[in-house]
């Protein structure tokens, strides 16, 4: 919960805002002034581009400067959509536009220093899934296959579509080359804050419901960008699972709102802000994955 202070600027953050949902958007009209704080939204605002419209009205009013990711349901494109809707690139091109006209800064502008921690970069990053986050004796072409053993099956199957790219892998390495180049230019002793709606890590991003789900939920390829980029936080959404959890002297902050069911509404959106920078030390609040079966009945240590 977010606490307020006189200790100057603070960044938080949020994700998976979904306002689509009245209970949601009714709480996010409701979240008061914050007017030195910087605010992350880490991806799914919405299915419409008006819902991201929304969104962004309120926050930036609201807000400093606020620091915006697409996420999976922002990019959803219905089977039934008219030719007037944008797909693919075009689509995350659209959000992008409509971030910038609102004043937030997107994955497509230049990263920014923290003005409390001069050297500590702010950097969103848009960088998708490429079914890798699966047990090694599951192959790539298994990788849906053996999600659905468990009834479990991601809406990106139908609805998120890479165009121009062959598929939503190539889109993801695309995305992870750009961004790395990015990151690698970057001086050599600065540190960063890295957010991405999708979790980082493998060993993060398997929901103890519905492990399985880790099929759509990141890339190896990041594994180790929290200590290969001296990161201080690594901000992610995705999972509606809102933890804790450190990895390599790394804090891993996972800040999803999520549907109604996931939040209590008596609390109220401010409740669910998470403090990144300057950080109050939230270890009481470290989330320990279920053992997994996978890793020979251990859970994950790396």
């Amino acid at each position: 919960m977010f606490k307020p202070s006189d200790a100057g600027p603070r960044l938080l953050a949020i994700s998976d805002l979904h306002v689509s949902h009245r209970a949601n958007r009714e709480a996010l009209a409701a979240i008061p002034m914050h007017q030195d704080d910087w605010l992350i939204v880490a991806g799914d605002v919405g299915e419409k581009r008006e819902h991201l419209e929304f969104a962004l009205d309120v926050l930036a009013a609201r807000f400093a400067k606020v620091i915006w990711t697409a996420g999976n349901h922002d990019l959803w494109c219905p089977p039934d959509a008219g030719p007037d809707r944008t797909r693919g690139q075009a689509r995350y091109d659209e959000l992008v536009a409509i971030g910038r006209r609102f004043g937030a800064l997107t994955p497509e502008d230049p990263f920014v220093e923290w003005p409390g921690a001069p050297g500590t970069f702010i950097v969103p990053m848009f960088l998708l899934f490429d079914y890798t986050f699966r047990p090694p004796g599951v192959s790539e072409s298994d990788a849906i296959a053996w999600a659905r053993e468990t009834a479990v099956v991601s809406g990106d199957e139908q609805m998120l579509q890479p165009a121009p790219w062959a598929s939503t892998a190539a889109w993801c390495h695309a995305r992870c080359d750009a961004t790395m180049a990015r990151l690698d230019a970057l001086p050599a002793d600065a540190r960063t804050v890295l957010i991405n709606h999708w979790p980082l890590r493998y060993d993060l991003a398997r929901p103890p419901r519905v492990p399985r789900f880790s099929v759509w939920s990141g890339t190896t390829r990041t594994e180790d960008w929290g200590r290969r980029y001296r990161a201080v936080a690594v901000v992610s959404g995705h999972l509606h699972l809102r933890t804790t959890i450190w990895r390599h002297g790394v804090r891993y902050e996972e800040v999803s709102l999520g549907y109604p069911r996931d939040w209590r509404a008596e609390r109220g959106l401010d409740w669910y802000l998470r403090e990144i920078l300057p950080g109050t030390g939230r270890d009481a609040h470290r989330f320990v994955p279920p053992r997994d079966p996978f890793l020979g009945g251990r859970p994950p240590t790396g």
